[in-house]
């Protein structure tokens, strides 16, 4: 054979090589790409896109991109609240620090993946954002619902804080989406005298009432959390409806202060309230109820040791 004979067939080869080689790759496609889609009314509602016009994602300053779910605490466990960013939403607290005392100012954001605050939320037990503050040594717990200021995109509430570490956690959902969870730690400066370690206590009295909690504390398990109120050793039967429930019920995991989602049952005026959750987890968790009665809120709380390692369903329907 020729030398331009051979040129002829060894370029022909080459190009079917090609051929072959990007239809592989076509066949295979790309691995470990996961892109959230975003509506077009996205930008009406605070601009939550997290892709500019260059097609790159955001990235936050630990390197992660904002609009792509993320391995680790965030997405890989059960407990919300580990995070102060999540899916393209940011919880900015106006001041890492503050001062001791009562009724201490606090304002934060909630910022979209293009720096904006957000301003549409979907109501959730009667109120567009719920905001839990607890020290991590799990006390001086408060659940308050701050006021938005919609021309800036601030939300301003007062507090009762001691010194130490406080765990501001927001639950909220932005409108079009799921719910979240964001937390963020605040510093308030002073003598500090941690708590001791909890031990496992399902009784609490307050204001005159005494409340009781009945939980299967086995982790991993689907439980419901029974709690029963009391006044002067009778029943309580007349309680009102807070947050568009017979009672709110918030559960904090010790160390991490991972915070439960707890769904309340259907409605009762009392003794009884039940809650559905789980313990994901063996651990200590810190759990504070809100009941009202005769036009008073109350805060009973309580401390649930989950031992031994996660179990199955037993039986249970999941």
């Amino acid at each position: 054979m020729s030398t331009p004979v051979r040129l002829v067939a060894f370029l022909i080869g080459l190009v079917a090589a090609f051929a072959v080689a990007a239809g592989i790759g076509r066949a295979v496609g790309p691995l470990d790409v996961v892109v959230e889609e975003h509506s077009a009314d996205d930008a009406a509602h605070g601009d939550t896109s997290a892709t500019h016009g260059d097609g790159h994602e955001d990235e936050d300053e630990d390197g992660h991109e904002e609009g792509v779910h993320q391995s680790g605490p965030a997405a890989g466990s059960t407990v919300p609240g580990l995070v102060s960013r999540q899916d393209g939403f940011a919880l900015r607290l106006a001041s890492p620090e503050a001062r001791a005392g009562r009724q201490v100012p606090l304002s934060f954001t909630v910022e979209t993946s293009s720096g904006r605050s957000l301003l549409d939320y979907q109501t959730v037990h009667e109120r567009d954002l719920h905001l839990i503050v607890v020290r991590r040594d799990l006390t001086g717990f408060q659940h308050v619902h701050p006021t938005l200021d919609r021309r800036t995109g601030t939300w301003s509430t007062a507090l009762d804080l001691t010194p130490g570490t406080w765990r501001v956690i927001a639950d909220f959902t932005p409108q079009g989406w799921d719910g979240l969870t964001l937390a963020d730690d605040l510093f308030v400066p002073g003598d500090f005298r941690p708590e001791p370690e909890l031990a496992d206590r399902r009784t609490d009295s307050v204001a005159g009432y005494d409340v009781s909690l009945s939980a299967d504390a086995a982790p991993g398990v689907d439980t419901v959390v029974s709690l029963t109120v009391q006044r002067e050793g009778r029943p309580v039967t007349d309680l009102s409806p807070y947050l568009g429930a017979s009672g709110h019920l918030v559960a904090i995991r010790s160390g991490d202060l991972g915070y439960l989602h707890v769904h309340p049952e259907e409605g009762s005026s009392g003794p009884r309230i039940d809650f559905a959750t789980s313990f994901p987890t063996a651990g200590v968790y810190r759990l504070f109820l809100d009941f009202k009665h005769r036009g008073a809120v109350h805060t009973a709380d309580f401390t649930v040791v989950a031992g031994g390692a996660p179990q199955e369903a037993h039986g249970h329907d999941h």
